[in-house]
């Protein structure tokens, strides 16, 4: 039997009017309704029933039915309401086949008070997540991108921007410090995530980060914005001080002028937006020697010792450039560290100078005591920038020789007495390993020298098995800050490791 359905143009009107109104699909408007109805069809008929709705898509009309899946005799029946085993279905229907549903239209509901209010929640709730799902696309491909809203509420100190299309959350310690928003205010900040949460998606933004300046002088300068200028790198102390390093693909263009702009325009500009925070634009150089001159200023610096192995750098300034190079609690020598990605320990004049003296002493002293030599020959070595006895035991004989003051003899008798010391030594540290009971396979290990077991021995690593144990921190720590590069330690542990993986491939090969 056919339900006669009453065209209900009114309900199509509404669905373009919300569809519209929150910038949604029709199409996902009229699937609310549609559910809605569902819902209340099945509060009337019983909530075990498979009712569903259709809603004519040109007149507006309303169909109701409930619908019953045909199963095969011998199936399990999981629910009498919704399925009916074949030879039951033939009865109604002739032609009844197994999978099929049978169809029975139902008359279109007399909407009560409580009906409609149900269907108003689920359109309502389901248009809510139809929006939440717009915005959550909408938003995901902007995240780094600049944006303008309102405050809405302050909540604990956290601020809920209106930006039209949607809302968004700004954490209290994403703010710059001491900045206060009222209900109202114009807030511009960089979107910064976009999540999908239990609650919907939840869109994040932010004015502390390094990339919301970036943004904001990629707007204030056309020449970042057309790419012939780019920001190398930026590091922020949130409202106090910044710093940030460009580069000019054009030799006739100066980024630094440019990012200024003419009488301080460009930058102030940015400077307002950050509450007043102090930015030292820095010319970017791929020497990291230059970069890290520049990016120290407004501190001169006399000398720079690097170290990439430990990703370190030694920065010699003045005597009274000392407090202007590290900054107020820090802060400059922070930020320079931040855009360079290196450690930056910063020494005076005097300060490296002492210690160059007493670097010099040392090693003099090290040279008079294995050589046997006077204090003239031992400053020589030093000066000529041998450091180890090791250097002067193997060079090649003639590089001696070149030495101002050496003759052949000098240089031959030199290196007898380093080639003997270091034997001497050598043996005595073995004698040292076979006392703290150190494995031959651990001391036949490469990479590691007696001096380097001795050590290792003091500190109870006896054997390959606990060599291999070791991170490589460790490792360094027991031998010394300069014994080992990180890559020579991790090396070295592998090797101890070796034995480990032949005895996993030996152990399917016995079970053959």
């Amino acid at each position: 039997m056919e339900m006669t359905a009453l065209p209900r143009p009114e309900l199509l009107q509404v669905a373009d009017a919300v569809a519209r109104d929150k910038n949604i699909d029709r199409e996902e408007v009229l699937e609310a309704m549609e559910q809605a109805i569902q819902k209340a069809g099945r509060s009337k008929y019983g909530h075990e029933h498979d009712i569903r709705a259709r809603i004519d898509r040109s007149n507006g009309s309303i169909k109701l039915a409930r619908y019953c899946e045909v199963v095969a005799d011998d199936a399990e029946i999981e629910n009498e309401f919704t399925q009916l085993p074949l030879k039951q279905a033939l009865r109604t229907k002739a032609d009844a086949v197994v999978g099929e549903f049978l169809v029975d239209p139902l008359p279109p509901i007399d909407f009560g008070r409580i009906a409609a209010q149900t269907a108003k929640q689920v359109i309502v709730q389901r248009v809510r997540d139809a929006e939440r799902a717009r915005q959550f696309a909408e938003y995901k491909d902007r995240i780094g991108q600049v944006v303008n809203g309102l405050v809405k509420r302050v909540e604990f100190g956290n601020v809920i921007v209106d930006m039209g299309r949607a809302e968004a959350l700004l954490r209290r310690d994403e703010l710059i410090p001491r900045e206060h928003f009222k209900n109202g205010d114009r807030v511009r900040a960089l979107i910064l995530d976009v999540r999908e949460e239990q609650r919907g998606p939840q869109i994040f933004l932010s004015r502390t980060h390094p990339k919301f300046m970036e943004a904001l002088f990629t707007q204030e300068v056309p020449e970042i914005y057309d790419g012939i200028i780019k920001i190398k790198a930026v590091a922020r102390d949130p409202g106090s001080r910044a710093k940030i390093a460009v580069l000019s693909n054009d030799h006739s263009i100066d980024p630094v002028g440019a990012c200024v702009g003419m009488r301080g325009s460009r930058v102030q500009a940015v400077v307002q937006e950050l509450q007043g925070e102090k930015i030292d634009i820095i010319q970017w150089s791929d020497t990291t020697a230059t970069f890290l001159v520049n990016a120290l200023a407004p501190a001169e610096v006399t000398k720079v010792v690097l170290d990439e192995d430990n990703n370190k750098i030694e920065v010699v300034v003045p005597d009274e450039q000392l407090s202007l190079a590290i900054g107020r609690r820090g802060q400059n020598v922070r930020l320079a560290s931040q855009l360079t990605g290196f450690d930056i320990d910063i020494l005076t004049e005097e300060t490296e100078s002492e210690r160059r003296q007493l670097e010099f002493k040392t090693r003099s002293n090290r040279f008079i005591e294995a050589l046997d030599v006077d204090d003239v020959i031992a400053h020589l070595l030093v000066t000529e920038g041998f450091t180890k006895v090791e250097e002067v035991a193997y060079i090649p004989l003639a590089e001696l020789e070149g030495i101002e003051g050496f003759d052949e003899d000098i240089a031959s008798e030199l290196q007898r007495r380093a080639q003997t010391f270091l034997e001497e030594q050598d043996k005595q540290f073995s004698e040292k390993c076979q006392e703290l009971g150190l494995t031959a396979e651990l001391m036949a290990l490469e990479g590691l020298t007696p001096q380097m077991l001795v050590a290792l021995g003091e500190k109870g690593v006896k054997t390959l098995d606990d060599l291999g144990d070791l991170a490589a921190d460790e490792l360094t720590e027991i031998l010394g800050a300069n014994a080992l590069t990180d890559a020579e330690a991790n090396a070295v542990i592998m090797a101890a490791r070796a034995h480990w993986f032949a005895d996993e491939a030996a152990a399917p090969e016995a079970g053959k």
